[in-house]
């Protein structure tokens, strides 16, 4: 019984729409900051080094360097404080714990960034081609892609 209450109180904490990110991203992490009887929202931005906890006591913390020094900041995923994580690029990391960045200076900061495959959109890749059976095959399946995906605004 009270292993349920527990659940019940832990996903009252719970964010419904949170941002997926993994260790060694480099994210934006927008935070609601009070000031005087106005909030606005201030901006992180860094690597992330670190994720601990579970549920709505999961943290993250992200690291970046202010003219020379290192400043860490641990963030509570689930907090009304903070806004959106942004994802502006992945790195390729083989630890669950980038603590030893730490250490490093200069470039021997950097990471290397994950290659992402993209899906390319149906159109811009017939707008490449000029003529030919490939060209017209590319042009057909753009139309029915758009006519797919009219009928479903019709629906709605």
């Amino acid at each position: 019984m009270s292993q349920e209450l527990l659940k019940k109180v832990d996903a009252l904490g719970l964010k419904e729409n949170v941002s997926k990110f993994e260790i060694g991203d480099t994210v934006n992490v927008h935070c609601k900051i009070l000031e005087g009887g106005k909030e606005r929202i201030q901006i992180f931005n860094g690597v992330v080094i670190a994720k601990s906890g579970g549920g709505p006591r999961e943290m993250f913390t992200v690291r970046r360097i202010v003219n020379g020094e290192g400043v860490e900041r641990k963030f509570p995923l689930h907090s009304p404080k903070i806004a959106k994580v942004e994802v502006v690029r992945s790195a390729v990391v083989r630890r669950a714990k980038l603590y030893f960045l730490r250490d490093r200076v200069g470039k021997a900061v950097r990471l290397q960034e994950r290659r992402v495959e993209r899906a390319v959109d149906e159109t811009a890749k017939a707008s490449k081609m000029k003529r030919g059976k490939k060209a017209k095959a590319a042009k057909r399946a753009a139309k029915e892609a758009a006519a797919k995906d009219a009928a479903k605004e019709a629906e709605k």
